[in-house]
């Protein structure tokens, strides 16, 4: 017996009152001996559904019954539209089950919360991707999405950053996350779970291996501990600079928010003018150089001497190829 099948009959006697069994077995795309099946279920789970003989009868609730899942609030009616996610659905190859789903919902509802839910869908839009960036390539997304629902194993060829650049992976994914338009699947591999940009996925083939996901896995902690040990591994050095009013004014718009948190942790008074000596994170001298540039005359590195000296060659360079004959 499927749950969601008998919730989906109570929504249909719900939102479109009475209905033969031959009606709901076709809106189901199950047998009518099912469907008969199922509204005796119904009613021994103490839904008030009763049937109307003769011609034109059919299955009812009880007027005035309504289901739990339509006593929400204003609120809550207004949450709903915010499931329905057109971009990361179509990513998955869900758009149309999610548009039906809003759709059953939506019909589910009270006449009032109907019409607010629908105020707010039309007044809000998510766009995932950052800017400056085009959205990234994943076609082989949907293997991966077949993989987790079936739990088989997926024979990966996978591109990463080190040598060798291109490397075999069978992956038994857990889960994918969708993190700033970008996509990733969480896979336990022989070295154990890791991270994988689904976008470096060059191929990716079901296999006939069926794996079983550990009953204590939880794909939300997994991934907070994840991006903490990211930072944790991204940044391996610290700098100390001087920054203007201006500089720290600019500072969100041009590095990361764990550099911009360390400048207002540590900022303390240094000179006229409202510049502040701060220290932050660094991930490689070249990096932060890279990052620091940006901020112009805006900031002076103070140490590490080899970040000094990397701004003041960079600074040079520039000013050669710059320079007015």
């Amino acid at each position: 017996m499927s749950a969601s099948r008998l919730l989906s009959v109570l929504l249909l006697l719900q939102s479109r009152g009475r209905l033969s069994a031959q009606t709901i077995a076709g809106e189901l795309g199950v047998s009518v001996r099912t469907a008969y099946r199922d509204l005796t279920r119904l009613q021994a789970a103490g839904v008030p559904v009763y049937a109307e003989p003769g011609r034109g009868g059919g299955y009812q609730l009880l007027d005035g019954y309504r289901t739990r899942l339509t006593g929400m609030s204003e609120g809550e009616a207004r949450a709903l539209f915010f499931a329905g996610l057109p971009g990361p659905a179509a990513d998955l190859g869900l758009a149309g089950e999610v548009t039906a789903a809003r759709l059953k919902l939506l019909a589910a509802l009270p006449t009032g919360l109907r019409e607010e839910a629908a105020r707010t869908a039309a007044v809000f839009h998510l766009d995932a991707p950052g800017w400056y960036r085009e959205p990234e390539q994943t076609p082989h997304l949907p293997v991966l999405v077949d993989a987790v629902l079936t739990r088989r194993a997926v024979d990966a060829r996978y591109r990463r950053w080190r040598a060798p650049q291109e490397v075999n992976r069978r992956l038994r994914p857990y889960g994918l996350v969708l993190k700033s338009g970008t996509w990733y699947v969480v896979a336990a591999t022989e070295r154990g779970v890791a991270t994988y940009r689904v976008s470096q996925v060059l191929d990716a083939v079901l296999s006939d291996e069926v794996f079983d996901r550990p009953g204590d896995f939880d794909l939300g902690t997994y991934w907070t501990s994840y991006l903490d040990a990211f930072q944790t591994r991204r940044y391996t050095g610290t700098a100390t600079i001087r920054l203007s009013p201006r500089g720290r004014r600019r500072l969100p718009d041009n590095v990361p928010p764990a550099v911009v948190r360390s400048v207002d942790s540590t900022a303390t008074a240094a000179g006229a003018e409202g510049w502040v000596e701060a220290v932050i994170p660094t991930e490689s001298t070249e990096h932060a150089c890279g990052e620091l540039l940006r901020l112009g005359v805006d900031v002076e590195v103070i140490a590490p001497a080899e970040l000094r000296l990397t701004m003041a060659e960079t600074i040079g360079v520039l000013a050669r190829a710059y320079e007015v004959h």
